[in-house]
């Protein structure tokens, strides 16, 4: 464990030029290319192809979130633009209802331009429908680095769904160094993205299209979806020496019965599509291990802390854990858990239940090149150079790789 706290992120630097960061997705999706990484042999291929590297049989997990349009512009008469950027909702807090709400909701920011915001409200008129709608933002308080926001609008009949339709942007990750198109609310979206409230898309996902989905399906290949909403804190930079000073986001997940049951059933074994369905599936691990102990938790106590991994060592085999959380959802009569983690993984960390990944290009010094590090036990130059050497493309819009430990 204290190995892992003791990591210098410096190691974990490559020289990525900015013309490698693909600005633009292709035209077709699975057109990209794919590197196969298998058991230190690299590879490469189409992604369209990428059937005929899984396993018959095997069980394939997707995160079907759904990126909303989180970047909200107020100009105040002043001229001054203020960025509003909803990170997580504060009341209510669960997604489902929040984006149900209507008058008035509040949520955690960040706000750009904050010192040209010091007092007062921001308002923004717009359509739906044929009619007018004004939308007015408060700033309440400071929460630890977000600012508590509420919004109030006149018409009872939208909903904060609808107000972000008309009002948001959607907020394409920085360092594509450019301003969101309209051709990104379908590119960065993935085919089977459903339920709302990533600030970033699972970007692993965005190769997939209906014909790769029923070519999985026809190599017998079983597929399931769980919900990790991804936070802004995905591009957050490790800032300190050793990773022991970075402090890891919070993440919603939800994992309906069926798929856990699924997952008991392939013998806690996932092939998982992006690291936001790695840290999932992992936490899901951590969190059955807490129900063992004590099996009447909360969703509080059950929230999974960045260095658990590393200071408990459960003896829990993979499946009992799988199990146990089934049991909670029985006993409480839930179809679904609902938790959250703040789950690092770094070298020192053993796997418990991703046994292949599908995961793009990540940024040098970054917490998701060191997941990929503790995937390959080590081994992630060789993967980089080689798509360096050969014009692999890098970051989200960027091409993907199929990692076999």
């Amino acid at each position: 464990m204290m190995e892992t706290k003791h990591i210098q992120i410096k190691d974990y630097n490559y020289e990525l030029p900015d013309g490698r960061i693909a600005k633009f997705p292709i035209a077709q999706r699975d057109h990209s290319k794919l590197l196969v990484y298998n058991k230190g042999n690299v590879s490469e291929d189409m992604f369209y192809n990428i059937a005929n590297y899984l396993p018959k049989g095997s069980l394939m997990i997707f995160n079907n979130t759904r990126v909303i349009q989180a970047r909200i512009h107020f100009r105040k008469e002043t001229g001054a633009l203020i960025e509003v950027f909803l990170l997580e909702p504060a009341q209510p807090a669960d997604y489902e209802q929040m984006f149900q709400t209507t008058k008035q909701c509040s949520w955690l920011c960040m706000v750009g331009n904050l010192k040209k915001w010091k007092e007062g409200s921001l308002k923004r008129t717009f359509e739906i429908n044929g009619f007018e709608v004004t939308l007015t933002a408060m700033r309440s308080h400071e929460q630890g680095t977000s600012q508590w926001v509420d919004f109030h609008w006149d018409d009872a009949k939208v909903t904060f769904a609808d107000i972000l339709e008309h009002a948001g942007e959607l907020p394409i990750p920085p360092y594509l160094n450019r301003e969101t198109q309209e051709s990104d609310k379908i590119t960065y979206q993935t085919v089977y993205s459903k339920i709302k409230g990533s600030v970033a898309a699972p970007t692993a996902g965005l190769h997939f299209t209906d014909d790769v989905l029923h070519s999985i399906d026809g190599h017998g290949i079983d597929r399931e979806e769980l919900t990790l909403h991804v936070g802004a804190g995905t591009f957050k930079p490790i800032k300190s020496e050793e990773i022991a000073g970075h402090d890891m986001h919070t993440e919603y997940i939800s994992v309906r019965r069926e798929t856990l049951e699924k997952l008991i059933k392939h013998d806690a074994c996932a092939i998982a599509v992006g690291t936001t369905s790695v840290r999932t599936l992992e936490s899901l691990y951590y969190i059955g291990a807490r129900l063992g102990n004590n099996p009447n938790a909360t969703e509080e106590e059950l929230h999974i802390d960045q260095w658990e991994p590393y200071d408990t060592n459960p003896q829990l085999k993979p499946v009992e854990a799988l199990q146990n959380i089934v049991d909670y959802l029985d006993k409480n009569g839930m179809t679904s858990f609902h938790g959250s983690t703040q789950i690092i993984i770094a070298p020192g960390y053993k796997y418990k239940i991703v046994k292949m990944l599908v995961t793009n290009f990540h940024q040098p010094q970054s917490t998701l090149l060191l997941l990929v590090s503790a995937f390959v036990n080590g081994d992630w130059r060789k993967i980089y150079d080689y798509a360096l050497a050969h014009d692999f493309r890098f970051l989200s819009y960027g091409d993907s790789s199929l990692l076999i430990p």
